[in-house]
């Protein structure tokens, strides 16, 4: 997981919060506790992925273009952090003799597949709207 991922989602549900509102980077960056600099890289992502449209100029920013109720954490975790789980660096080697340092790394690859995939799967199972919903819940203010 890394905090692409984190700043995504807050981005998404507080354009969700405010379906009609233009969100400029530095808006964004104020609410999610981050730099603008940040907030774009991300947005780009979410641009690329049809989720956002956005607007250049005066006046311009961020507006969601996605039901917010079909957008699952899954689908944000694909676009943002896919493979996070696995990792790069493996331990043994596969030319050596030992039967655990040969083989310790394609097992321990496995694991890490399957976690990621069981991830994904339970990150599907919440939208940014059931995220919104908790949020807004008691009615606080955003």
């Amino acid at each position: 997981m890394n905090s692409e991922f984190n700043i995504a989602v807050h981005s998404l549900v507080f354009l969700a919060y405010l379906p009609t509102h233009m969100a400029s980077s530095d808006l964004l960056a104020s609410n999610v506790c981050t730099n603008p600099v940040r907030i774009r890289r991300v947005m780009n992502l979410l641009k690329k992925n049809g989720l956002i449209q956005v607007q250049k100029g005066t006046g311009g920013g961020y507006i969601l273009n996605c039901d917010p109720k079909e957008v699952t954490l899954g689908q944000i975790y694909r676009i943002t952090s896919s493979g996070s789980l696995v990792s790069d660096w493996r331990s043994g080697d596969p030319n050596m003799e030992c039967r655990i340092a040969s083989q310790i790394g394609d097992v321990m690859s496995q694991i890490y597949e399957g976690a990621e995939i069981s991830y994904v799967n339970y990150l599907s199972q919440f939208t940014i709207q059931d995220i919104l919903d908790k949020l807004t819940a008691d009615k606080k203010q955003v």
